[in-house]
């Protein structure tokens, strides 16, 4: 819908209005044909998923940790409805905050609507201790952004270590050699992931790894701003930075703008996340973005293939890592020559 939406000149929303049909919205017939012949310029097929009248409506109820504060649970929550209403089936989210006493409520009101299928969520990547409810539900259950001992269910992650990976293989294919890396808060598996891809990277690539171009932030653009600072101090600066995210690299632009720094003809700069800001900052900022949509996709498809609850042979389900694509925009250049 983003591209469509670019194409049509027009905003997600009423791209989304015009294809779902959506009752009770006027859009103009001009809109409505813009927007489909943008759909068809750039390949894409749409169909309103309609259920055969003879099949039995089924529920999947997908359970967050936390939805409110986070567009990413959206996101997945989206991915899975449009896996889901391909089938028949409906989707209903319910949030917990993981609290003690009405986390196991919550478990045992879905349960009792007789559901067909449960995907247990959370919003930051992290291992959790799945609930005795969940355990016992008797029905199929996937974890999404998040894992337990023993896989117990069908798993599903973003592939973070791939991604810092690629993020600074592609500084290191622009010909750069002296890559930072300002990280999340190292207590997070996004952050410790990420860094682990970057020193992968540069390891296969013969460069040596240095603690001083590597700080550790806190997601925030202040942070960004401060280390992209002390990193522009050091006696041997870097040609390009990744940053663990793009609010970080927010900060970073600031910094390097009031240097008198051009990026990328000065200075290469890589994000991670791909959110709003990334497609306004000047020049716009090259990402990798987490795949959300496509893990709820995921999740919904793994339970339609393998309805069934009972566990594989040896006890143990694989985890699948999706990848992180790269977003190339215009902040990633070769370095200049001194």
């Amino acid at each position: 819908m983003t591209d469509v939406a670019r194409v049509a000149g027009c905003s997600q929303s009423t791209v989304s209005v015009v294809l779902n049909e959506t009752p009770g919205i006027r859009i103009s017939d001009r809109t409505r044909r813009r927007v489909k012949a943008a759909v068809d310029e750039l390949g894409y097929g749409y169909q309103r998923s309609k259920a055969s009248r003879s099949f039995e409506s089924c529920q999947i109820a997908i359970i967050f940790d936390q939805m409110a504060t986070s567009p990413e649970a959206v996101v997945s929550f989206d991915g899975a409805r449009e896996a889901a209403w391909q089938s028949g089936h409906v989707v209903s989210a319910f949030q917990t905050y993981n609290d003690p006493v009405m986390e196991p409520r919550t478990l045992e009101a879905v349960q009792n609507n007789h559901v067909a299928a449960i995907i247990y969520a959370t919003i930051m990547t992290r291992k959790v201790t799945p609930p005795r409810a969940l355990l016992e539900a008797g029905v199929p259950v996937v974890l999404l952004n998040c894992y337990a001992d023993q896989n117990p269910f069908p798993t599903v992650l973003p592939g973070e270590v791939a991604g810092g990976n690629r993020a600074t293989h592609t500084l290191i294919s622009a010909g750069h050699r002296r890559i930072a890396h300002i990280t999340g808060e190292m207590w997070m598996d996004a952050a410790k992931d990420r860094l682990k891809g970057y020193r992968q990277a540069l390891a296969t690539a013969d460069i040596p790894y240095d603690p001083a171009l590597v700080r550790e932030g806190n997601w925030q653009p202040s942070a960004g701003y401060e280390h992209t600072n002390a990193l522009l101090d050091l006696e041997w600066p870097p040609t390009a930075i990744f940053c663990s995210n793009d609010r970080m690299a927010l900060g970073c632009y600031e910094a390097l703008k009031e240097r008198g720094l051009k990026i990328p003809r000065d200075i290469s700069v890589i994000g991670y996340d791909d959110e709003e800001v990334a497609r306004h900052l000047t020049p716009q900022l090259t990402t990798l973005v987490l795949p959300h949509r496509e893990m709820g996709r995921w999740a919904v498809e793994q339970i339609l293939s393998s309805p069934s609850a009972e566990l594989p042979p040896g006890g143990r389900y694989s985890i699948t890592k999706l990848e992180c694509p790269l977003i190339e925009r215009e902040s990633v250049a070769p370095p200049r020559d001194e």
